[in-house]
C-alpha cells in the first residue's frame, strides 16, 4: 500500500438534504483490505420557528420542524480489492442525541440512542486523491426517548426506553486520500 493512500476525510454531501446535517469522517488504512473510520454529525437548525417581541421570547409553531442531532460513530470497514477502491462494507458503534419532529407527524421526540450499524457501498476513483462514495446503512440498538405533542409545545404524550433498527444513513461522500 502507498503511503500516499493511508489516511482520508469525507464529507456526506446527502446529510445535507437531512435538514442541512453536516456529516464529516477520517479514516485510516489498517491493512490492504481493513480500514478503520470515524465520523460525527452534527445538525442545529429548527425551520419554521415564529419570534414575537423583537426575539425575545419564542412563541410555539405546531407546524416547526427539526432534525437536531450530534452523533459519533467509530467502525471499520473491508474492502475486497484494495482499501478506498470498489466495493466495501461495513460496522460501527453509533451514539446520537436527537430531537426530531414536524417532518412526518406532528410530534416530535428526543433521546439518546446507542447501538450498531452496518453498511455497504462503492468506492469511485475520481483521480489520485480524490474519491467518490456511495453507500447505504441500517443501524439498531436501544434508545431512552420522550415524544412530545408538537416539536415546540412541551406536551409530554410518551416517554420511556425502547429497541429500534432504523436506516442510518445515505452515503454519497466526496472523500480525498492523503
Amino acid at each position: 500500500m502507498a503511503a500516499a493512500q493511508t489516511w482520508a476525510v469525507a464529507a456526506n454531501a446527502a446529510d445535507m438534504i437531512d435538514l442541512g446535517t453536516i456529516g464529516v469522517e477520517g479514516s485510516a488504512a489498517v491493512a490492504q483490505h481493513w480500514s478503520i473510520h470515524a465520523g460525527a454529525k452534527f445538525n442545529p437548525w429548527t425551520f419554521g420557528k415564529k419570534d414575537t417581541f423583537n426575539g425575545l421570547f419564542s412563541e410555539p409553531n405546531p407546524d416547526q420542524k427539526q432534525d437536531r442531532k450530534q452523533a459519533y460513530a467509530i467502525g471499520a470497514r473491508w474492502w475486497p480489492w484494495n482499501v478506498y477502491s470498489g466495493w466495501w462494507v461495513g460496522g460501527k458503534a453509533q451514539y446520537q442525541e436527537y430531537n426530531h419532529g414536524g417532518i412526518i407527524t406532528k410530534t416530535s421526540e428526543e433521546g439518546d440512542a446507542f447501538g450498531a450499524a452496518i453498511s455497504g457501498g462503492y468506492s469511485l476513483m475520481l483521480k489520485e486523491h480524490i474519491n467518490l462514495d456511495f453507500g447505504l446503512g441500517l443501524w439498531g440498538g436501544w434508545t431512552k426517548y420522550t415524544t412530545y405533542a408538537c416539536p415546540s409545545c412541551g406536551k409530554v404524550v410518551d416517554e420511556g426506553q425502547k429497541w429500534f433498527i432504523l436506516p442510518n444513513e445515505v452515503i454519497l461522500s466526496l472523500v480525498y486520500i492523503f
